[in-house]
């Protein structure tokens, strides 16, 4: 009986022991935006690889979430922050709160993504936002679809686009400054004008465009839609038939894109920078990378990850993207997005 109850008291121990011994496990926190999407069994792999438990704290767009990081900073929320991109790119630089860390990795990267020449800001993603537009409408119709942003001003496609408002939505200033790299700061008001005159709609967000007013929702009456390269083959993909052709198409004439670029790095304070610089690094590496195209719908930074079959077959990237720089962006957005507001809204 007393070496029943011994050995009892032995497993007893055994176990608080294991479970103090999980409890010490460190917590490794990355903040990031709402949209940040990513497998269960890729971060479990993470943390089982160095013994870690990784917290994520999604602090709304990416906008949203950078202002959260750079109000933080004397006290930081999170060791490791995902979702910068170069709209706002200066900006988080301009604040100091990211450290340097070259990653191994990096040289897997093309070098045209990285834009931070002191590597603060490490990228793992891009995605082209364009226009995109519904193949059976325009089939129907009998009409040519839009094959550049020359084409929205025609007086044939008079009512049929809806953009984003680029105060509160990423693809909406993606596609202001496409047009601002498109046809310069002496003529994209211009351009703005004429679209307001062929009575574009300006919804909120990508969600409402998207899914409210583009025709290939449920009452949606417009079948051009500011939206990303990879949409077709999202379409192909949640498809709850087989489809052997995307139902839309993106528009990557030259200089109709926008080339949005999203930057991983370390937060100034973190106390753990070495498990910090390991999670950077698998955000790099190929198996979080071939898990970045079905879970957020863009390209992986990393080009030596093979891309799914149906981004093979249904997507296409900008030839001629509009690529403006971190700084010019920094230093014109304000004013651009004012004469925006006072062209479309006023």
């Amino acid at each position: 009986m007393r070496l029943k109850v011994f050995a009892i008291l032995l497993t007893l121990i055994g176990l608080v022991a294991h479970g103090q011994a999980a409890e010490k496990k460190p917590i490794l926190t990355l903040m990031t935006h709402d949209s940040f999407a990513v497998g269960e069994e890729v971060l479990a792999q993470f943390e089982q690889q160095h013994g870690v438990t990784l917290k994520i704290i999604k602090s709304g767009d990416a906008g949203a979430a950078l202002n959260q990081a750079i109000l933080s900073k004397a006290n930081p929320l999170a060791d490791v922050f995902f979702g910068v991109d170069n709209t706002f790119m200066s900006r988080a630089l301009k604040a100091g709160i990211f450290m340097a860390y070259a990653s191994p990795l990096l040289e897997q990267i093309p070098d045209e993504l990285k834009l931070d020449p002191h590597d603060r800001l490490l990228p793992v993603s891009y995605g082209d936002v364009c226009l995109n537009y519904d193949r059976q409408w325009f089939s129907d119709k009998g009409m040519d679809p839009p094959r550049d942003l020359d084409d929205l001003m025609k007086p044939a496609l008079k009512s049929l686009i809806v953009v984003q408002n680029p105060a509160t939505s990423s693809p909406g200033m993606a596609f202001l400054l496409a047009t601002v790299g498109r046809y310069g700061e002496a003529g994209y008001v211009n351009f703005w004008q004429q679209l307001r005159a062929n009575d574009a709609y300006i919804a909120n967000g990508w969600t409402d465009a998207y899914y409210g007013q583009f025709t290939r929702a449920k009452g949606g009456t417009r079948p051009i839609v500011v939206s990303y390269a990879s949409s077709p083959p999202a379409e192909v993909f949640y498809s709850e038939t087989k489809l052997e052709e995307a139902p839309t198409a993106a528009v990557l004439g030259s200089q109709t894109a926008f080339r949005q670029i999203e930057f991983v790095g370390i937060l100034k304070g973190t106390r753990q920078p070495e498990l910090a610089a390991r999670l950077v690094d698998f955000m790099l590496d190929s198996r979080f990378q071939k898990d970045i195209p079905l879970h957020m719908w863009v390209f992986p930074a990393n080009p030596t990850v093979p891309l799914p079959d149906v981004f093979v077959k249904y997507t296409r990237k900008a030839d001629d993207p509009v690529m403006l720089t971190p700084a010019a962006i920094e230093a014109g957005r304000e004013k651009w997005l004012e004469a925006w507001t006072e062209t479309v809204l006023r």
